[in-house]
């Protein structure tokens, strides 16, 4: 009796519904889907159990079975637990009894369904047929009265059914009809308050035009058509070459926010091609004037309609989007102001140029690259002569491929360089010799940079997986950061001397406290790749870029993206990172030139530089160039970007 109740405690038998059905309804027969999800079945041989034994871990089956099992292996088939032979395995009388019922049961319905004394193993007809076959016998011996009863209760039963089968169809459609309402009104709610608010930025708009003295001057003229745009100014506008430029050619910056109406049709023109994106740009500054008219049920006083929601003065959010719309349309395009080739020697097939530096007065500019020079050229003679070959005020020769320049913000002469093994070294520009170098990196150093309060203070990121620091004072480094992975760039925050930033491999950028460095104040993770580059805008605003083809936005007091900039193609290549404040300019492995605005998500405009063919590859395509654009930097205070691509080209280019 105890192996009976163990057998019934481990294998749940599910004999009991079989009696709450009708007599039709047949389990356990064999070579069917409901044979082979019986309980009475053997775990080993898949049927039914003839002699039931049970195990001392509670499981059951055929004897012969479970000993033919124990032969080879003294466990259970079951759970693997030890039985120790067949000495430990009892019969499971109760279940051997349940068994025999069971068979019984089947013979009689087989029996009675086929009409036939003779007991077959072959799979019973479909269970409709069974029905009708068993209604058909059995109603021979119904009388009228009989039959009535049946069909009052079965047409009974089928109205149960199709009312039942009616609400649950109509009750899954209502509760679908109430969350598609709920969620529309949720929609249409934030489209009435998104209305609102623009309602009331067009009045405020207006009442400031209202105050304006535009007497003889037409302010719908260069509305958005085709036709504002002549064939001459269009095709000017193509090319980068605006003919509302209001920069200088040399790039001194002018008022520039000072627009005019004969602007208006351009600058509408670029603002109607990005209007998506402006459209988030716009919410996105205005999100604390929606919340804030969410949050607040009461109604607006009259004298207050006309004032912005949530601030008592002028609206932040809307002057902020005015000067992001006005410094987006300030350009139309790229222009060449000129032309550098890094190598002179046209047997030399690799060119790269991996870094472009301007000195603090922007009056002198650094270029280096695989070749192992550093080439400096003054900016101001390179803008002025036009000649075919540019030649340097200085050059210095390094041991190895430059990987990065950097110059000191104080002393103009100082410029630091970074190479492939793994060297940092201190120049003097004026003499063109090494004043320091440091040489405790293991692998390749990748990024070199010189602090901007702290003048004496270098940093360096290698694929040691550390970034050093350097002191110009002390011959070995003064502090060392590890991280997780090879770190591919380092910048400090230009207004801070304790303050840097560094990318790498792990796909983040690390934001980091020297004075305790041992975990970083933020760590920016949004990236799918690693992080080739890392440029502060300002003081607070970080800009990366990866090699999955995306430069995010940062801020350093929140650890979200603010905003991902895509249009350029970057994949396995450094390509250039460079920052003007408002203005990134990065390169592409398309041989191509890409400016962004910080505000906006997609590119202002493209720069392409043309490929360099030798005599046989003169009838290459273009789209199947490897070249790609390898560095990137701004003339501070400027509008004039220096590019280079991996053929040694460097275009100094003017936004126009």
């Amino acid at each position: 009796m105890a192996s009976g109740s163990s057998s019934l405690t481990n294998t749940p038998i599910r004999s009991r519904p079989l009696k709450r059905q009708h007599p039709y309804v047949l389990k356990g027969v064999k070579n069917s889907f409901e044979d082979k999800t019986n309980d009475y079945l053997c775990p080993i041989c898949f049927e039914l159990i003839e002699e039931a034994h049970i195990t001392k871990c509670g499981h059951t089956f055929c004897f012969q079975c479970i000993s033919k099992s124990l032969e080879g292996n003294n466990r259970c088939p079951k759970c693997n637990s030890m039985i120790g032979g067949r000495e430990h395995i009892f019969p499971n009388f109760l279940l051997n009894e349940l068994i025999t019922k069971y068979k019984t049961k089947v013979r009689n319905l087989k029996d009675l369904v086929g009409g036939s004394d003779k007991v077959s193993d072959d799979p019973l007809p479909p269970l409709s047929d069974n029905l009708r076959g068993f209604v058909a016998s059995e109603s021979q011996n119904l009388a009228l009265a009989d039959v009535n009863v049946i069909l009052e209760v079965l047409n009974q039963r089928k109205s149960i059914l199709e009312a039942e089968s009616c609400a649950v169809q109509n009750k899954l459609l209502h509760e679908f009809l109430k969350h598609l309402l709920k969620h529309k009104e949720a929609q249409l709610n934030q489209l009435t308050k998104e209305v609102s608010l623009i309602k009331r930025d067009i009045n405020e708009v207006e009442s400031i035009l209202s105050t304006i003295d535009v007497k003889g001057i037409d302010l719908e003229q260069g509305s958005f058509d085709q036709e504002d745009f002549p064939p001459s100014d269009k095709a000017k506008s193509d090319a980068g070459m605006s003919c509302d430029s209001v920069e200088s050619f040399n790039g001194s910056q002018k008022n520039s926010n000072n627009l005019t109406i004969g602007s208006l049709s351009m600058r509408r023109k670029r603002m109607h091609a990005h209007f998506n994106d402006f459209v988030r740009c716009y919410f996105n500054l205005r999100a604390k004037e929606l919340l804030f008219s969410k949050n607040d049920k009461s109604p607006v006083p009259e004298k207050d309609k006309d004032k912005p929601l949530g601030s008592s003065g002028p609206s932040s959010g809307l002057d902020q989007f005015r000067d992001n719309l006005v410094k987006f349309s300030r350009f139309s395009g790229l222009r060449p102001l000129a032309t550098l080739n890094y190598s002179s020697d046209i047997f030399n097939n690799s060119t790269i140029v991996s870094s472009i530096e301007f000195d603090k007065d922007n009056e002198f500019f650094a270029i280096a690259g695989v070749t192992k020079r550093i080439k400096v050229y003054d900016y101001g003679a390179v803008i002025r002569d036009i000649v075919d070959i540019h030649y340097p005020c200085i050059e210095m020769l390094s041991n190895s491929k430059i990987s990065c320049l950097s110059w000191n913000s104080y002393h103009k002469n100082t410029l630091a360089s970074s190479d492939y093994e793994g060297t940092v070294t201190v120049w003097d520009v004026n003499t063109g010799q090494r004043t320091r170098t440091f040489q405790e990196h293991e692998k390749r150093c990748w990024s070199v940079d010189f602090n901007k309060v702290n003048i004496r203070l270098i940093a360096s990121g290698s694929d040691d997986a550390r970034v050093k620091l350097w002191s110009l004072d002390v011959d070995h480094s003064v502090a060392s950061l590890e991280a997780k992975a090879n770190v591919c760039c380092v910048q400090f925050n230009p207004g801070s001397s304790n303050h840097l930033a560094f990318g790498s491999a792990d796909h983040c950028v690390h934001y980091y406290d020297l004075r305790n460095m041992k975990a970083p104040l933020a760590l920016f993770e949004g990236h799918r790749k690693a992080v080739s580059y890392v440029k502060f805008l300002n003081n607070e605003d970080i800009v990366s870029a990866s090699t999955d083809s995306q430069l995010k936005l940062w801020n350093i007091n929140t650890s979200y993206c603010l905003r991902s900039l895509v249009g350029h193609i970057n994949e396995k290549n450094f390509v250039g990172l460079a920052a003007n404040e408002d203005y990134i300019a990065c390169g592409s492995e398309n041989n191509a030139l890409y400016v962004y605005y910080k505000g906006l998500t997609k590119q202002l405009f493209s720069f392409k530089f043309d490929a360099v063919r030798s005599v046989l590859e003169k009838d290459k395509k273009d789209d199947e160039a490897n070249e790609f654009v390898s560095a990137v930097c701004w003339r501070q205070l400027s509008n004039v970007v220096v590019a280079a691509n991996s053929q040694g080209i460097i275009k100094i280019l003017e936004l126009a």
